[in-house]
């Protein structure tokens, strides 16, 4: 029987209203498992309406009152974090142990937000003139909103809610409608934790509870994470309607492997960020850039030995290297681009495609599928394919290597495997991206820093989690005071200044 989900809303779950609903599927069998409800425009405007009045009690609460919610949450999903891993990879398709990371990356911000006490204190100068003391207060803008893509059910939208409800603000979440059981059953463990009702809010849809959300009068922020082209659509509306915005987009991640790096380590680096979660990942490498010939020939023989030994399987079996994409539709999105790479002239290596999956044969599985001799101007290298597809671009020299992640339209993270630290030094400084792996494939940063790509990878000033995130979601207030002696004193009729 089809399960339906709800919205929840006002720390409760609220069946919709609006008769629009998509499906749900098991990607493992091709199956619909549930239903989700599609907001209305009225539906979302109950939602921030009730965020509205419930953000008000909240934020007059101290924030070590609030911390106390956020650690009280973190013990009830490590409690939880098993059915939390297996009800993710039953949506999402990614394997439980990958699921198990999801979740754990998302709650390492809750960690960070958790020490929102310290992370609000102000700036104080005392004496900055006779008698005049200047200090400043970071205070909640309000209600604010994130709308959160599919690959990562479970860490964007904590990435997103965690730092806002710590800074005293009421959150309305939309996640993706392809895997949305996950955040639903986070806002009840917020809800269990002590969390008024009507600060964290859930509403399903499609574009018709985006676009509520990003012209409503009361959301003063917007966070996004997703393709670039939607990216720059929710920034320049989001904009538009005078919120702030922090949107982030695709990626095409490439990694240079250096003549004297480590093979068997670059290959084991490679495969396990290029087909980690199918490829699924605005992380993941995507593309292999190793430097001369010798190193392309040697590398590529490593390479695609190992890729044909890499194991598909369920989301449940956790031996397995990666599992099934998240829709039919995703895998065909893949499939085209193989087949383009062909025509384009590239050498496919490793073909994934025609791979089915014992006893599971209508489940959304692709296997692994590696490309060389891939030139700069293919669409396989300029578009992200976000599917377990590796490409190879050989480069001549190193200067060549730095060309192609610093000229690409994306910007988002970038890796070096070389035993030179001169050279990872200064490749880490000319590089035009905004993420940056020395040895580390997937250059994804602690939560106390900040995460964010440059160029169409990212739009907005402020990135995601570490101070960027406790600054996009506060407003500072300055005050300038000074206590009268009791003498009279004359009208000034010139700015103020301090002597």
């Amino acid at each position: 029987m089809t399960n339906e989900l709800e919205h929840f809303i006002g720390g409760k779950r609220v069946a919709g209203t609006s008769g629009n609903r998509g499906e749900v599927f098991d990607p493992n069998t091709g199956t619909v498992r549930s239903r989700v409800p599609f907001a209305s425009a009225e539906e979302v405007d109950a939602a921030v309406r009730g965020a509205a009045e419930a953000q008000r009690e909240w934020a007059s609460w101290n924030p070590q009152r609030r911390a106390r919610v956020l650690m009280r949450f973190l013990e009830l999903c490590n409690e939880e974090m098993d059915s939390l891993a297996r009800l993710l990879a039953s949506e999402h398709g990614k394997t439980v142990p990958d699921a198990r990371g999801d979740v754990q990356r998302g709650l390492e911000v809750v960690e960070f937000a958790a020490g929102i006490p310290h992370l609000l204190k102000g700036e104080y100068s005392e004496g900055a003139g006779t008698g005049i003391d200047v200090y400043s207060m970071r205070q909640p803008l309000g209600v604010v909103a994130g709308i959160t893509p599919f690959n990562f059910p479970a860490m964007i939208p904590l990435w997103k809610a965690a730092p806002a409800i710590a800074c005293g603000n009421s959150f309305v979440l939309k996640p993706s409608e392809r895997d949305p059981s996950v955040p639903l059953r986070l806002a009840e463990l917020f809800v269990e934790a002590g969390l008024p009702p009507g600060v964290l809010n859930v509403v399903n849809g499609d574009r018709t509870a985006v676009d509520a959300l990003l012209t409503h009068g009361e959301i003063e922020a917007v966070g996004f994470v997703g393709s670039s082209d939607i990216a720059e659509y929710i920034y320049s509306t989001a904009a538009a309607h005078g919120k702030r915005a922090q949107c982030f987009g695709g990626a095409k991640n490439h990694m240079i492997i250096m003549p004297d790096a480590d093979l068997d380590q670059a290959v084991e680096a490679l495969v396990g960020a290029g087909y980690g979660s199918a490829g699924e990942r605005c992380m993941a490498v995507s593309v292999a850039v190793p430097v001369g010939r010798p190193t392309a020939d040697a590398l590529v023989e490593k390479l695609s030995e190992r890729v044909r030994r890499l194991r598909i399987g369920t989301s449940f079996d956790e031996s397995a290297d990666f599992g099934p994409l998240v829709t039919e539709q995703a895998k065909r999105k893949v499939e085209d681009y193989i087949e383009l790479g062909v025509q384009e002239g590239a050498d496919l290596l490793v073909d994934g495609r025609g791979f089915r999956m014992p006893e599971h044969e209508d489940g959304f599985f692709l296997g692994p599928s590696l490309f060389d001799n891939v030139t700069p101007e293919m669409r396989i290298h300029r578009e992200e394919i976000f599917g377990p597809v590796l490409s190879v671009v050989r480069a001549a020299d190193y200067e060549e290597a730095l060309r192609l992640p610093s000229e690409h339209e994306y910007g988002n993270g970038v890796a070096i495997f070389t035993r030179d630290g001169d050279s990872a030094r200064e490749f880490a400084g000319r590089v035009n991206t905004g993420m940056v792996g020395i040895n580390v494939p997937i250059p994804v940063p602690i939560a106390y820093h900040t995460f964010g790509g440059w160029k169409r990878s990212g739009f907005g000033d402020l990135n995601q989690h570490g101070p960027d995130s406790i600054r996009f979601y506060t407003k500072t207030k300055t005050v300038t005071s000074r206590w009268p002696s009791g003498r009279k004193e004359d009208a000034s009729f010139t700015i103020p200044t301090m002597h």
